[in-house]
């Protein structure tokens, strides 16, 4: 959404002019900062005054906004920014944020959280501060990144991993991303009706918020099933029926307690992938 600017007049004065649904709005202003308030709230269609807007009502018209063109686990992310980070902020009025104010609840949260979490909440706070408050001018130092240096489970931490899998509750998902480098979401996605017996076709993944294509086009692919992996698949459902009936948090517990019962180090699920791509 494109927040006209003010235009000073001859006179010191500040005029907008807007289009909104058809109809022209035109309003002269003192202020450059009451000419822009006025033009936020017009093309918003703000039900309250953005002077009395609070951060956090911000946040949640941002998110609101977005809500029918983002996808399902971004509107989620937000929300869970919103719920869990800059809690200081949220109850200021949002025409009493500043640089400082901001840089100060950047540099508290970066004491707890990744570089990259505080970069994530804090794109979020920029984005409705932006979208609200389009003359604030933040200029925030963020953390630096952290290089992620991807763990690469050994020979014999993928030994260990073959020998004590079978037969087990995560076998099949633990499997999956061992041998044909699948994402949880793939695996959690994976319905009968993608398996034809001799190949498995990714088209869709499944997170917390709901089903959803795969994170990227080229992830849309078809693996071929090994004999030992089409064993596992032997006895099949409705086509509609998810393959993997585990949840998210199941499946990390079971392959958590497998590493440590079997002197495995501690790897993330997702590094299992790294097996098959190396």
């Amino acid at each position: 959404m494109k927040i006209p600017k003010p235009q000073q007049l001859p006179s010191g004065s500040w005029r907008v002019q807007c289009m909104v649904d058809g109809k022209r709005y035109s309003q002269v202003f003192p202020t450059e900062d009451e000419a822009m308030l006025w033009s936020v709230q017009i093309k918003t269609g703000a039900a309250e005054s953005v002077e009395d807007m609070t951060v956090g009502r911000a946040i949640d018209r941002y998110i609101a906004m977005k809500d029918s063109v983002l996808s399902p686990s971004t509107i989620a992310a937000y929300k869970r920014i919103r719920k869990n980070h800059f809690q200081d902020l949220m109850q200021y009025k949002l025409m009493r944020i500043t640089p400082e104010r901001v840089q100060r609840a950047v540099n508290t949260m970066a004491k707890d959280s990744s570089p990259k979490t505080v970069r994530n909440a804090y794109g979020l706070l920029n984005a409705a501060l932006r979208e609200f408050r389009p003359n604030l001018n933040l200029r925030i130092t963020l953390p630096q990144k952290r290089r992620y240096d991807a763990a690469v489970p050994s020979d014999d931490d993928v030994a260990k991993i073959l020998k004590a899998v079978p037969g087990t509750e995560g076998e099949l998902p633990i499997t999956l991303a061992l041998w044909l480098g699948m994402r949880m979401s793939e695996i959690l996605g994976l319905k009968w009706k993608d398996y034809d017996g001799s190949y498995l076709h990714i088209r869709r993944a499944l997170v917390d918020e709901g089903e959803k294509t795969t994170k990227t086009y080229s992830s849309q692919r078809d693996l071929s099933v090994p004999k030992h992996i089409a064993k596992l698949l032997k006895t099949r459902g409705d086509p509609e029926e998810h393959i993997v009936k585990m949840t998210r948090r199941r499946i990390l517990a079971v392959f958590t307690r497998l590493c440590e019962q079997n002197g495995i180090q501690h790897y993330r699920f997702h590094d299992l992938r790294h097996i098959n791509a190396s």
